[in-house]
């Protein structure tokens, strides 16, 4: 039998993660002793290889529970969602560095171009084929990847300071 701590270290988890998963009910301890210390055996130890599986592979803790629980799942169902979920995701990322190449090559037009403006830019990314969504998560990665350029490219497109403010502080969540 192995401790919270044994089989965290065993399998290069934090405790945390391994209470976690218990708080999600995707691993319960096989035994408590007299002091309530949870132990954890080879069935869980099983159930925690297959944990750490299928969330390598970034199946949600949902799914993993629907799978544990209900032994007939259709893993394979679900591995081809998640697997259609990251061809979808990495289309998305593709068009992204498509856009940031383009900006890149055209950095020193941009540059020269005084009347650039927020309409101006939103109708060239939506043209580029990004959505609200996807204009949301390019902010987001700008200013998680580069805050200052972000705030310098923000008003380089003459948006007033304070809406640049709303813009950082939602792209910040």
């Amino acid at each position: 039998m192995l401790s919270v701590s044994q089989i965290a270290k065993r399998f290069g988890l934090s405790r945390t993660t391994i209470l976690y998963y218990e708080s999600c009910g995707l691993l319960k301890p096989g035994h408590r002793t007299s002091a309530s210390y949870r132990l954890y055996g080879e069935k869980e130890v099983r159930v925690l290889e297959r944990i750490c599986l299928y969330r390598s592979v970034g199946l949600s803790v949902s799914s993993i529970r629907g799978m544990l629980a209900n032994p007939e799942t259709d893993i394979a169902a679900l591995l081809r969602r998640r697997l259609t979920e990251l061809d979808s995701e990495i289309g998305r990322l593709r068009e992204h560095q498509r856009v940031i190449l383009r900006l890149l090559q055209t950095k020193n037009i941009l540059r020269r171009t005084k009347n650039m403006t927020k309409d101006k830019w939103v109708s060239i990314m939506k043209a580029a084929g990004f959505s609200e969504d996807d204009m949301r998560r390019w902010h987001r990665e700008f200013e998680k990847a580069a805050p200052e350029d972000h705030n310098e490219f923000l008003a380089y497109l003459r948006i007033p300071v304070a809406e640049i403010q709303s813009i950082r502080e939602w792209s910040r969540k």
